[in-house]
């Protein structure tokens, strides 16, 4: 079963968003978009389980917006496929999450674990 995460109009182009808020309020998975095409990765730096990627509320990016950035410890991971490729982390990936993009939706195709709905 899909999960509807948001619109894609939500992710502004070349930019990151925040969706599947917990309790808290903390988002449990991160979206970057570029053009008519979405990444998905769970919020957890494999550095150290559970800390939260983003410095805060959608920004999940590094200053020239070309990779995803580890606001704790400073690792960088390619889009594409959420891989590190500087910092502690280095070879280690972040975890995907399948999505797809329909009629202006964005949809994590996957039903995983712990994860909220939006």
């Amino acid at each position: 079963m899909a999960t509807h995460l948001c619109a894609l109009a939500d992710i502004p182009d070349g930019g990151s968003k925040g969706v599947l808020p917990n309790q808290r309020g903390r988002d449990q998975a991160l979206l970057v978009r570029r053009g008519g095409q979405v990444f998905g990765y769970i919020n957890n730096c494999p550095h150290y389980d559970r800390a939260p990627l983003g410095w805060k509320k959608d920004e999940f990016l590094n200053g020239s917006r070309d990779r995803i950035m580890c606001s704790a410890h400073g690792a960088l991971f390619r889009i594409e496929d959420g891989e590190c490729v500087i910092g502690p982390c280095l070879g280690q990936s972040l975890q995907s999450l399948p999505l797809t993009v329909d009629d202006g939706q964005v949809f994590a195709q996957i039903e995983i674990e712990g994860l909220g709905r939006a």
